[in-house]
């Protein structure tokens, strides 16, 4: 045999035919037998072997074999792979990665795996290169045996260990495919959920806790694992609070807070458990009494560690102090009963760092979303001026998330809507809606749509006034439909209790009929055309404005043709404008009705009247009462 593998070495470095059988011989030669494998490196063969995977003429196939036959030497003795290594064999592999065929991808995982798994081998040897960590997390999803490769390379390594659990928990931030990857990999037997769970007990290091628990959130947020399942609920959430802890470094409360405010953001039962989870909303309020105060501190290092994580501390709390209140009232009222919150979020919308900035706004947009604590604590602490000076000069992200709690601040049971009106709001949310960012152009049609409801008609005049018709023509001919769908909602506040309807439509009638049409005419959703249908029947309301609607063939012609649409509630909004226009105690009545007579709409109304739905068919008996009266 020996004979046979001199011979085979030799028509190896001859000719291109002989390399591709000779590595299938090679292969069938050392399989199971290390003396074989063993004289096969004597022979000199790894180095040709290497030569021919790295080798750019060498054909795909040809590679993939060399790479099976270091395998099969690696899995001999350790003298083996100590043979491999001196011969530089694993920069060769990494490099194999970058090529596009997968089964060369496999084979040189299956081979670095067994080099890595040998005790012989340097963990170092793996950090050669710094992407190849980030290269190898990217072909985890290639197959199922790139992930089984890849994971016991990380397995077997404790150096990589932590290594690999930081790739994990910044790969899966907010990235579903590969969540739903490592979800499903299994190392030795075990999945990567469960192997990531034992890393959150408290006899592991912080940091591999910390990191462990990252891993599992990501994959929590991702859709990868349930946000019921007992990993979340039991493990990661409650280690996570632990971490906010007083007996933990200041920086890892701070990692602590920011992950746990990630889990539950979007969770109302995440939300409630950590409300209640070792009084960690108690717990916060210790995050905002950093640097202690100078007399306290004998230590200059001391106080100088806590000056530079005295801004994080804050930013992490008021995030983790918005996740909580995101949706639970009570929450909110524990939150703002804590000592002194009032007062911390207004100090904190006037931070000079920028991300405490943001974080104290989120904060406050959370909480105002209670109706309760804008009546109470929102008005105690006129928060409207802070906010309303944030408002003025801010990056973008904050102008966001300002603009929305402005919008809550502006619903008509708000004490705070009429101080805001009077400090100017009306010019800024006009210049938002002109903004090229979506959600600030969103979030000004909304805040003045908010602000219109049951508004003083000045207060309508003023708004129509800023906009300008040509911006108002302009929002509805937004391409994004929660534009359109605001601003529809603003013209149908504006255009309330008839002396007003009859004001705007007596200056802005035409503009608006036109933009009535044209959406009417457009290829928009079933809700964008029913919100414009109910603009259509509170114009109908109008004394002297439901004539622009009489006048207005093409307009009727449309009411018509939605009275008997397959959907209901464009029916029923349709409706709704017929009902207002035939109105029998309102002057002009009679010919109203005439005309619509002529028109065939009583024909439909007889229809309608005998319609399955009960609501269609009590609205047509009503109309139809009014011919009778």
């Amino acid at each position: 045999m020996y004979g046979t593998l001199k011979q085979l070495t030799f028509l190896f470095g001859k000719f291109s035919l002989a390399r591709k059988l000779t590595t299938r011989d090679m292969k069938n030669a050392v399989i199971g037998n290390n003396k074989q494998k063993a004289n096969l490196i004597v022979l000199g063969a790894v180095p040709r072997l290497l030569y021919l995977l790295q080798q750019e003429t060498s054909s795909t196939e040809l590679r993939t074999e060399c790479a099976v036959v270091l395998g099969s030497l690696a899995m001999g003795t350790e003298n083996n792979v100590k043979s491999l290594l001196d011969c530089h064999i694993i920069p060769a592999l990494l490099q194999g990665l970058l090529l596009p065929d997968l089964k060369f991808i496999e084979a040189c995982l299956r081979c670095l795996r067994t080099i890595f798994i040998s005790p012989v081998t340097p963990e170092d040897l793996l950090y050669t290169d710094a992407t190849v960590i980030s290269h190898l997390m990217a072909l985890l999803s290639r197959s199922r045996y790139t992930q089984e490769y890849i994971c016991q390379i990380f397995s077997h390594c404790c150096k990589v260990r932590m290594q690999a659990l930081k790739c994990f928990s910044v790969l899966a931030f907010e990235n579903p495919q590969v969540s739903m990857t490592l979800v499903s990999v299994s190392v030795d037997g075990e999945l990567l959920p469960q192997i990531f769970v034992k890393m959150l007990q408290r006899d592991k290091p912080i940091e591999m806790q910390l990191t462990s628990a990252k891993c599992l959130t990501s994959m929590c947020r991702a859709g990868a694992i349930r946000t019921d399942d007992s990993c979340i609920v039991l493990k990661t959430l409650p280690c996570l609070v632990r971490m906010c802890s007083k007996e933990r470094l200041l920086e890892e409360r701070v990692e602590g807070a920011e992950t746990l405010a990630y889990l539950i953001e979007t969770d109302v039962e995440l939300q409630r458990i950590a409300s209640i989870t070792d009084h960690l909303i108690v717990m916060l309020a210790d995050y905002f009494k950093y640097p202690s105060s100078v007399s306290a501190i004998t230590d200059i290092k001391r106080l100088d560690h806590d000056l530079k994580h005295a801004h994080e501390l804050r930013q992490a709390a008021f995030k983790l102090y918005a996740s909580l209140g995101a949706n639970d009232e009570d929450i909110r009222k524990k939150i703002i009963e804590t000592e002194n919150m009032m007062d911390r979020i207004v100090n904190g919308l006037s931070e000079s760092s920028i991300k405490v900035r943001l974080a104290a706004v989120r904060c406050l947009h959370s909480l105002s979303r209670s109706v309760q604590q804008l009546r109470t604590s929102f008005q105690d602490h006129a928060v409207w001026k802070p906010l309303m000076k944030v408002l003025q000069n801010a990056p973008n992200e904050i102008l966001v998330v300002a603009s929305s709690t402005l919008c809550n601040l502006l619903l008509e049971f708000s004490p705070s809507k009429e101080p805001i009106l009077e400090s100017g709001a009306i010019e800024l949310l006009c210049s938002l809606t002109q903004s090229e960012n979506l959600a600030l152009r969103v979030n000004g049609i909304w805040a003045l749509m908010n602000m219109a409801f049951q508004a003083e008609q000045k207060i309508k005049s003023d708004i129509l006034r800023g906009l300008s018709t040509e911006q108002l023509f302009q929002l509805l001919s937004d391409s994004d439909v929660n534009v359109l769908m605001k601003t529809l909602g603003l013209l149908r506040n504006l255009l309330s209790t008839r002396p007003h309807i009859d004001h705007i439509m007596s200056t802005h009638g035409k503009q608006i009929m036109q933009a009535v049409t044209l959406i009417l005419e457009g290829e928009h959703n079933i809700e964008v055309k029913e919100q414009t249908l109910c603009i259509l029947a509170n114009i109908a309301d109008g004394t002297t404005a439901k004539e622009l609607i009489m006048t207005n063939d093409d307009i009727l012609q449309k009411i018509k043709y939605y009275m008997s649409h397959s959907n209901a509630k464009l029916q029923l909004a349709a409706m709704f404008c017929i009902s207002n226009l035939i109105w029998n105690e309102e002057e002009g009545s009679q010919e109203r009705q005439d005309k619509l007579r002529d028109m065939g709409i009583v024909d439909i109304l007889h229809k309608l009247s005998q319609s399955s739905d009960p609501n269609l068919c009590d609205k047509a008996k009503t109309a139809l009462q009014q011919y009778l009266a």
